[in-house]
């Protein structure tokens, strides 16, 4: 399992710019999808939050080892996405992270760090 990921999160969409919104959604799942089938990622999860008056209301959780996800964010249909998202969707944005085993190491690291 890959140990890298790439969080895209958003908080709704930009009112009067929800039909835009669905048919990108649907089309960034499709890109993804053949983005995992190619090998480039190795697969993401889409996750939409119940209703609860935050401002995250959904994420993809892109997974990938780590040369790949650069590679994969470094390219024009990335940036494409995150750039017609930045137009109809409020609080837009992608964060690169770990999970699995790597949260160890990102934790040894912190408490090597801890003041005091």
């Amino acid at each position: 399992m890959a140990r890298n990921v790439i969080f895209f999160a958003w908080n709704r969409s930009i009112p009067g710019r929800e039909q835009t919104s669905s048919a990108h959604f649907d089309e960034f799942v499709a890109y993804l999808g053949g983005q995992a089938q190619s090998g480039a990622i190795q697969g993401f999860d889409v996750v939409l939050l119940d209703n609860h008056g935050g401002d995250l209301n959904g994420f993809f959780l892109i997974r990938g080892d780590s040369e790949k996800l650069d590679a994969f964010t470094a390219g024009p249909e990335w940036l494409e996405h995150m750039t017609r998202a930045s137009l109809h969707l409020e609080g837009s944005g992608a964060v690169r992270g770990v999970t699995g085993d790597a949260v160890m190491g990102r934790m040894e690291i912190w408490n090597k760090n801890l003041p005091g």
